[in-house]
């Protein structure tokens, strides 16, 4: 969320940060408008309750000097109901404004490149080259299909399209893989591991950012609760609403989860196979930081994100992206794309974003520089490290061999127990 007084002294060049978003569906006159009327509200409460107070106690002495106070308690009286009119105004008002403030996306950083669409995104480098194929290679989804490691019609049975059923070798590649993620995120990078839950609550979705806007991609159950979609809910949450010692940061919290998203909107993109699914695991990074520190931290997380799929010796790109498709909370975002061969191109793999203070604010993370220092609040970051099911896809397609089977990368091996997926 962004600070109101960021907006009022700023409010041009903030208009112009939207511009750049191509955001059209918010007033930021209206909310200053609203802030006014909130400020207005205030002072006259405040006036209002300032001659209660002298009024108030005016009446003990006149008590005592024998005088008829009933007409200055019905003064009273008549002060303190309109007090609590006013600030029924003020509160009204109030929840305006939040309810305004909630729906402005973050202001993009200066270096974030303009565009429209993911096809204005500016890559930044490559990693590895793409395997050239001396016979017809498959699409992952029939790789899998025909060594019996993925089972898309039984999934579908089970539940209904975009679900996949693991098995054998499937279900304990994707194991190997996530486990590989955490201990490498843990055991190498410096992060700590956590098992959070696969719910949380409507105030957790309002600190990072998905509720209000995104409300429709969500599952939600009938006490409330909301499946997650990332570990980025729970893993920033775990500190909301809390003030933080400085000399504790930069905190690096990392964790698996089953992930789950309604993907409304997607229809026709991408829905065969592991790439869009509506139930997927993942392995998620999350830093909170100091302000100064947050575009080191972002080149560390992406780094981190990076040796993963070097570990595992798939091409990738790494791209910064455009205004047009940086998403809502972030300030500025990298992301991770390894090659498909497929689909003929890089497929997103992870999204390594600095949310700056947008989310902190939401869910009120903060910290002091001293024990006698004013409370500002953190920076947080969050990147996926990595997109499961998207880089079992990967291995399938990059590792496959003519005769159908395929090779496990060497940094797997340890945790398969064998080198090559054949058909059983």
């Amino acid at each position: 969320m962004l600070d109101i007084k960021r907006i009022r002294e700023n409010l041009d060049d903030i208009k112009k940060a939207m511009d750049r978003r191509g955001e059209k569906e918010f007033d930021l006159d209206a909310v200053i408008a609203l802030d006014d009327e909130r400020r207005e509200l205030l002072k006259e409460v405040e006036v209002m309750k300032g001659e209660m107070n002298i009024e108030s106690k005016k009446i003990p002495q006149l008590i005592k000097e024998g005088k008829d106070v009933t007409a200055d308690k019905a003064r009273l009286k008549e002060l303190s109901d309109k007090i609590k009119v006013e600030d029924e105004k003020v509160k009204k008002v109030q929840e305006e404004l939040r309810y305004r403030l909630l729906r402005i996306p973050n202001v993009p950083n200066e270096k974030v490149p303009q565009g429209e669409t993911d096809a204005d995104n500016i890559e930044e480098r490559k990693w590895g080259e793409p395997r050239k194929f001396d016979f017809d290679f498959k699409a992952h989804w029939d790789i899998g299909t025909d060594l019996g490691i993925l089972d898309f019609e039984r999934a579908a049975k089970i539940t209904g399209s975009r679900f996949t059923l693991y098995k054998d070798k499937g279900a304990r590649l994707e194991r190997s893989l996530y486990n590989f993620f955490l201990d490498t995120n843990t055991g190498v990078n410096g992060y700590t591991e956590f098992i959070p839950p696969f719910m949380a609550n409507a105030n957790s979705f309002l600190g990072t950012g998905q509720l209000p806007k995104f409300e429709e991609d969500m599952f939600k159950v009938d006490n409330g609760y909301y499946l997650i979609p990332t570990a980025e809910v729970p893993l920033t949450n775990i500190h909301a609403n809390e003030i933080l010692p400085y000399d504790a940061l930069p905190l690096n919290y990392t964790a698996y989860t089953p992930c789950f998203r309604s993907e409304a909107g997607s229809a026709g993109r991408d829905t065969r196979g592991l790439v869009r699914q509506h139930q997927f695991n993942k392995v998620e990074m999350v830093k909170i930081c100091a302000p100064e520190e947050s575009y080191n931290e972002l080149e560390k997380l992406t780094a981190n994100a990076e040796y993963l799929l070097q570990q595992l010796g798939l091409p990738y790109r790494v791209v910064r992206i455009c205004t047009g498709d940086l998403g809502f909370t972030a300030a500025f975002k990298y992301d991770l794309e390894v090659w498909m061969p497929s689909y003929n191109r890089y497929v997103e793999i992870s999204s390594c974003s600095n949310c700056e203070d947008f989310q902190a604010r939401r869910a009120g993370i903060r910290f002091k520089r001293s024990k006698d220092s004013k409370a500002e609040y953190c920076h947080t970051l969050n990147g996926s490290g990595l997109a499961v099911g998207r880089a079992l896809a990967a291995i399938l397609e990059n590792y496959q061999q003519e005769d159908g089977s395929v090779v496990v990368p060497e940094v797997l091996r340890p945790y398969m127990g064998v080198d090559v997926i054949t058909k059983k």
